[in-house]
């Protein structure tokens, strides 16, 4: 009796008929298309997680008060890049006032006038 593993197989049974090549195409094109659409999936994930991190970060911090001197009359107010601009009217005068938006300090006064 001989031993199966000591007879090397013929050449005619490792070569694949073209029916089993057509099949192992076919295995190939789909299981490539199933890992694109899972890697297209997880990158989906991502993108969202990034997204809703990035959305969710807490908003900037705004004074809750800046003080006018009493009896003026305010004519405009804005909040923008870092600071809370006031334009107001103080008896003849107009005035720019602009503060800090996170402390509400004062940072310069100047007065509009004109020629």
């Amino acid at each position: 009796m001989s031993n199966p593993d000591q007879n090397p197989p013929q050449a005619a049974d490792n070569e694949l008929t073209p029916e089993a090549l057509a099949m192992l195409g076919k295995a190939r094109r789909s299981f490539a298309i199933s890992m694109g659409i899972l890697l297209l999936g997880f990158m989906a994930i991502g993108f969202a997680l990034v997204y809703r991190v990035m959305r969710d970060s807490p908003p900037p911090v705004v004074a809750e008060m800046v003080s006018i001197p009493a009896g003026s009359e305010v004519v405009s107010a804005l909040n923008t890049d870092g600071t809370v601009q006031v334009t107001y009217r103080a008896g003849g005068a107009v005035m720019l006032a602009i503060f800090d938006a996170g402390t509400g300090a004062l940072l310069r006064s100047i007065e509009i006038g004109m020629e």
